[in-house]
């Protein structure tokens, strides 16, 4: 089975993709992405791949005759797609070069490109689930991309209050959120010429941090060749940070913010960023979504960001020693 249901009491959709629970077991002496394996080329740096179990399909079977008026399903339109970082099965993204991380960088602009010519895509997400604590089982270095046909919750939500700040400001507000940021200080970890990181001031993670463009620019395919540099160095510096912070892989759920595709526009208003999920608060302790979390969206950190900060910005400095080193 793979259907959207449609949630009445939120408004938002859900996807119900069963036959995922059928998903094999992987042996530990092979790796479907690993060159040789006769799934992907022998012979790549990175690489766009179709996801063998996918939740969204560019031709979804019928939904099942179970919905109603009140309780509406649809199609599950769109496409799943992994993204392959690298042929190393133990490489990590801080372990790849800046100008590997570009050409990383230039593959989800070109699937960003592809994907949003599907008139019934509304939004593609590109991101990462890394680590065994965010359920990662395949340990290649790898990312996702989902091209959705209804809007997702949480994007809406964003787009709106960013709405809705152009109108009652005429600014954009994540411009003014990077400003404010800059000027407090405390809470930034790093900036290059082109992007700028930092905890922001009402992350629920600890360790949530931020990368937005210094430029008002609305997705990848907007940036130029300089930009994607910048960003790729970014990424390096700000995962090579995180690693060291407590000496260990830091698992994560890293997902790129953009522009809505098929849609009105939003260029005014919307600032692409990437936004973290972090789920350590210690070395060996999880800061866990509990009931609060989930039931209420009442977010709750453990842990005031300016302090936070100030780690990862030394661990940031430990990084940098390592490499110069």
């Amino acid at each position: 089975m793979a259907e959207l249901r449609y949630n009445p009491l939120l408004g938002d959709w859900t996807m119900v993709a069963s036959h995922r629970q059928h998903r094999p077991t992987m042996p530990k002496d092979f790796c479907p992405f690993c060159p040789g394996s006769g799934k992907v080329p022998d012979d790549y740096t990175v690489f766009a791949y179709n996801n063998d179990f996918p939740a969204l399909m560019p031709e979804p079977p019928e939904p099942d005759p179970v919905g109603s008026e009140l309780y509406r399903t649809e199609k599950a339109y769109g496409k799943c797609e992994v993204i392959l970082y690298s042929p190393n099965h133990t490489a990590t993204l801080p372990e790849l070069s800046v100008p590997h991380i570009e050409k990383l960088i230039d593959l989800w602009t070109e699937r960003f490109v592809e994907l949003e010519k599907e008139p019934r895509h509304k939004y593609v997400m590109i991101f990462e689930n890394r680590g065994e604590e965010c359920g990662v089982t395949m340990p290649h270095p790898h990312g996702q991309i989902y091209a959705y046909s209804q809007m997702p919750l949480k994007i809406q939500t964003e787009l709106n209050n960013c709405k809705h700040h152009h109108e009652q400001k005429g600014t954009c507000l994540i411009c003014d959120m990077n400003r404010e940021e800059k000027e407090f200080a405390q809470r930034v970890i790093y900036e290059n010429d082109d992007f700028i990181a930092y905890i922001p001031f009402f992350t629920d993670y600890p360790y949530g941090l931020f990368i937005t463009s210094k430029r008002h620019l609305t997705a990848l395919s907007d940036f130029t060749e300089r930009e994607k540099h910048s960003l790729a160095d970014m990424l390096k510096q700000m995962t090579g940070a995180m690693d060291t912070l407590f000496d260990r892989l830091f698992p994560y759920m890293m997902v790129i913010h953009q522009r809505p595709v098929n849609s009105e526009s939003v260029e005014e208003y919307y600032h692409f960023h990437i936004e973290f999920y972090t789920p350590l608060r210690e070395p060996n302790k999880i800061k866990y979504y509990a009931s609060s979390e989930m039931g209420a969206w009442a977010a709750c950190n453990p842990h005031a960001v300016e302090e936070t900060s100030g780690k990862l910005r030394e661990a940031h400095q430990r990084y940098l020693a390592k490499q110069n080193g």
